[in-house]
């Protein structure tokens, strides 16, 4: 299995960076995982314009992803699952891509792409938090799947 995580972010270093690390190291114990931070002119263009240009742009940055691997958004509306339910969403998948959309959220059209849309909670939390919260959640999964005492 393969995991990506994609979000709207610039590439910058975060006091996160070591979390990130350290969450990204645990889980490659059970998969290979990246993450990629996708940040363009065309992005900054548009968050000058509004939301709906936003997203658009955050889509179209987006669109290159959206391929034969399961994908997954994560977005406030989306479904609420335990992480029971979370492991076995990743359960049995070759490839996942996860995706955290800007600072306006995702298109509807883009959501509707996706395999399947999840929310992390009904907090509004910024992308870096997001990413620690799905990085400890993927492992979490991969724990309960392979009977390792860590969500217990």
């Amino acid at each position: 299995m393969n995991i990506t995580i994609l979000s709207i972010a610039k590439k910058n270093r975060s006091d996160y960076d070591p979390v990130y690390k350290e969450l990204q190291k645990m889980i490659s114990r059970f998969t290979d995982i990246q993450m990629k931070d996708i940040f363009s002119k065309e992005i900054t263009i548009a968050q000058n314009i509004g939301k709906s240009a936003s997203k658009k742009a955050y889509s179209q940055s987006f669109a290159p992803y959206i391929d034969k691997s399961y994908s997954i958004a994560l977005h406030p509306e989306g479904k609420f699952i335990d992480s029971y339910g979370f492991s076995k969403l990743i359960d049995g998948k070759m490839s996942i891509n996860f995706f955290i959309g800007g600072a306006y959220g995702l298109e509807d059209r883009f959501l509707d792409q996706c395999d399947n849309v999840v929310s992390l909670g009904k907090i509004t939390m910024s992308h870096k938090v997001a990413k620690v919260v799905l990085l400890e959640q993927i492992y979490r999964s991969f724990a309960i799947l392979s009977g390792h005492p860590y969500h217990k």
